[in-house]
């Protein structure tokens, strides 16, 4: 079977020249390659060594930010379910309670049990993120502390608790606060 190379010198389609040519060509690099021996080889096997390594490693980097970005998802699921099953109504919310949110006096609307509850800190408000737009909401204590396990930023207001006990040597027990009385 005659070679391509005599293949295409019959059908015309290179002239004599051009193959001594690609000959030529083809016995320089085999000499190049036998000279230099396998010095060349070992650089372009470090070189493609160093690029692999440069390679995974940029994968790792991406792959880790992908999974920190899968992984604050699902905190921030975790968060919005748990406001959604433990939020008060606040509908009939007729006093305007403040508190500080991100340097600015904030109100919401809330019952009078409910105020004397965050007051106790028994409740607590916390934002909760719809449709880019922060909405706030009441929910127990309990249920903020495991907010702010997963997310301390969503815990906007909670007090410190406040028992109410009875002590012996009070010299005010016999007298009673008027229900008229407001602070």
């Amino acid at each position: 079977m005659a070679s391509l190379q005599d293949q295409l010198l019959k059908a015309g389609l290179i002239d004599k020249n051009k193959a001594q040519k690609a000959n030529k060509d083809r016995q320089k690099q085999a000499n190049l390659v036998r000279k230099s021996g396998a010095s060349t080889d070992n650089k372009t096997r470090v070189l493609a060594q160093q690029e692999h390594a440069k390679k995974l490693a940029r994968d790792r980097d991406l792959n880790l930010q992908k999974q920190q970005a899968s992984n604050q998802k699902a905190i921030a699921a975790q968060v919005k379910q748990l406001i959604e099953m433990n939020k008060l109504d606040r509908d009939q919310g007729e006093i305007a309670y403040n508190f500080v949110y991100r340097n600015k006096v904030k109100n919401i609307g809330v019952s009078e049990e409910q105020k004397n509850q965050l007051t106790l800190g028994r409740l607590a408000i916390v934002t909760l993120l719809v449709n880019r737009e922060y909405r706030f909401e009441i929910v127990p204590s309990p249920v903020a502390e495991k907010i702010a396990q997963r997310d301390v930023d969503s815990v906007v207001h909670l007090n410190q608790k406040v028992e109410m006990e009875e002590n012996e040597d009070d010299a005010y027990a016999d007298f009673q606060i008027p229900d008229d009385l407001t602070w």
